[in-house]
Formats: C-alpha cells, sequence, structure tokens
C-alpha cells in the first residue's frame, strides 16, 4: 500500500484506521472519504473528500485524480440501523460495493472491506464457528455481508481484483461513538461506568459473543493488506476474534477498577434476536495460519486502557 482510499472514513473504524495508517504511510498518502465533513483530526490532518460511494462516478473521479493503489471501502449501514431500515441498507451497502469493486477494477487497485459475524446465521455452529460452514443469516446487515463476500470473490476470481477482507467480531473502542451495531453495548458500557458508575445493558446476560479491541483490529487490516497474496486461500472473510464474552463478563473486570459500578439489564428484543442468531465463539486458526494474525488485547488488557483512556476523554467524571 502506497496511496490509500479510505471510504466512510469518519465511522468507528475509519476515524481510527485513517490516522494509523497515515502514520505508517505518510499523511497525504491517505486520502479520507465520507459523506460528511467534520472537525475532526481524520479531516484536519491530511487529505479529505466528501463522496456518496453510491455516486459511481465521483467515487472514480476521487480514487483516479489520487492516484490511489488500494481502496479501504469501509462504507455501510450497521446492523441494529439496517434492519430498522432494509431497502436502504441494501441500496447503501451492496451499491457502495458493487461501486467501489468496480473502481477497483478499473484502476487495477488492491482492494478491502470487512464483513462481520452477522454473516452467519441461526443455524450456522454456534460454539468455535469453523471458517468454512453454514451462513444463512436473518438479517438484511447479515444478507449484505454475505452477498459482499460472494461478491468480492467473484471479482477476484472473474476480474483478478486483489479483494481481501475479514470478519470483524463486536468492535470496542473509546475513540469513535457507537454507530448502530448490536455489539454496541459492549463500548457504552465503559462510558457509562466511568459518567454514572452504573449501565443497563440491552443485551441479556449469558449472551456471548466475539470481540476485539480496536488497536487489533486496525492492526488486522494492514497486516492483511501487507500479506503474501500467495498465501491467501480464503481472502475475504477470514475469522478473527480476541475474545467470546457476555455482558456480565464485562461488568466484573470494571468492577475490579470501579468497585461501586453497577450493571441491570434492560433488553432490547429486536438487538437480542439478532445477537442470539450470531455464533458465541469463531475458529480463527485460517487467519493465525495465512497472513499470521494474532490479537494482542484479551478483555483485562482492554477494559484497563479503555478506562484509562476514557477518564482523560470524559475529563474523569466518574460518579462517585
Amino acid at each position: 500500500m502506497k496511496k490509500i482510499l479510505v471510504t466512510g472514513a469518519l465511522g468507528q473504524i475509519g476515524s481510527e484506521l485513517v490516522m494509523k495508517m497515515r502514520e505508517i504511510y505518510g499523511n497525504a498518502n491517505v486520502i479520507a472519504t465520507d459523506i460528511r465533513e467534520t472537525e475532526s483530526d481524520v479531516v484536519q490532518s491530511g487529505p479529505f473528500d466528501i463522496v456518496d460511494v453510491t455516486d459511481a462516478k465521483a467515487l472514480f473521479k476521487v480514487a483516479k485524480d489520487n492516484r490511489v493503489d488500494t481502496i479501504i471501502h469501509l462504507a455501510a449501514l450497521l446492523s441494529a440501523t439496517a434492519e430498522n431500515n432494509p431497502l436502504f441498507a441494501w441500496h447503501l451497502n451492496m451499491g457502495g460495493l458493487v461501486n467501489a469493486l468496480e473502481v477497483a477494477r478499473e484502476l487495477n487497485t488492491q482492494f478491502f472491506t470487512p464483513s462481520s459475524i452477522g454473516a452467519f446465521g441461526p443455524t450456522t455452529p454456534k460454539d468455535n464457528t469453523p471458517q468454512d460452514t453454514i451462513q444463512r443469516p436473518t438479517t438484511m446487515y447479515g444478507v449484505n455481508k454475505v452477498s459482499g463476500e460472494l461478491l468480492c470473490d467473484y471479482y477476484f476470481k472473474k476480474f483478478g481484483v486483489d479483494t481481501r477482507g475479514v470478519r470483524f467480531p463486536g468492535l470496542i473502542s473509546y475513540v469513535a461513538p457507537p454507530g448502530g451495531g448490536t455489539t454496541d453495548y459492549a463500548v457504552e458500557i465503559y462510558y457509562e461506568a466511568i459518567k454514572n458508575g452504573k449501565y443497563a445493558s440491552f443485551i441479556n446476560k449469558g449472551t456471548y459473543m466475539d470481540m476485539m479491541y480496536m488497536p487489533d483490529a486496525l492492526n488486522a487490516i494492514i497486516t492483511l493488506m501487507e500479506a503474501d497474496a500467495s498465501k491467501l486461500k480464503h481472502r475475504n472473510a477470514f475469522n478473527i476474534t480476541a475474545m467470546s464474552i457476555e455482558p456480565e463478563d464485562i461488568a466484573a473486570e470494571i468492577k475490579k477498577h470501579i468497585p461501586e459500578f453497577e450493571m441491570t439489564y434492560d433488553v432490547d428484543p429486536a438487538r437480542q434476536a439478532i445477537a442470539e442468531s450470531w455464533p458465541n465463539a469463531i475458529d480463527a486458526t485460517a487467519a493465525k495460519e495465512e497472513w499470521g494474525f494474532k490479537a494482542e488485547y484479551d478483555l483485562a488488557k482492554m477494559t484497563e486502557d479503555m478506562l484509562a483512556k476514557l477518564k482523560i476523554k470524559l475529563g474523569n467524571k466518574i460518579n462517585n
């Protein structure tokens, strides 16, 4: 990667990935795009363009004008939000993906887009979920992700586009706020622990899902994109994970740092149903073997770092 275009650059992943890649590849070599503009570091620290990924011509123009050799396509509607507006989700998630893949084909660039554990469904094996297994999701987001995996495979086999991708678990970060995902509780719980000393989880106790701290997610993208292409057998849908946890696990770890923290449950039936359709824990062996994936953060290390960073961000406003 030498000249990189990022769509959805102001989202949860993009807002951190752009800054990390600018540190590695140089500010001028990472072109950030999004449908809106903010006063954020992403906009201020390097090239930024307002681009709607459903506008194929605009997307092609910004990529060609900047002579990019890599496209990181992150623009998407997340699981819970997508379920509230399924037709728009299809239009944005699939229309934007096709447009981005066409740009990659025409300009002969590398291409990355993330899939998700949402690509699995209730008939997928729940524990130690294999890399290659049945995928029959019951949400529009999941349908989008399975379709995206197949589409990226197609562009590699049909047109030779160097497509790559991972199935992200729930991502936890202190930088960007949650964006409408089913696993957002795992971010919200840390914010509320510091601000109010309590949290009502919309996901029920005993609901295990795979999670990952954002620094590991960013490293995974960069490591995969820099990996030897000849060693990649799966390319577009590598299972990756750092931990399989339920809400009470996070609460218990937070209590080690904030003993007075209390968690209750106010379950959201819609998001709970989505969570229950996903695996409890996935198998990341293929990613480890094919490109050396490794997570550095477990729950304890992540919690310590999250709380320390959020105390600074929120001005040490702990409810005593």
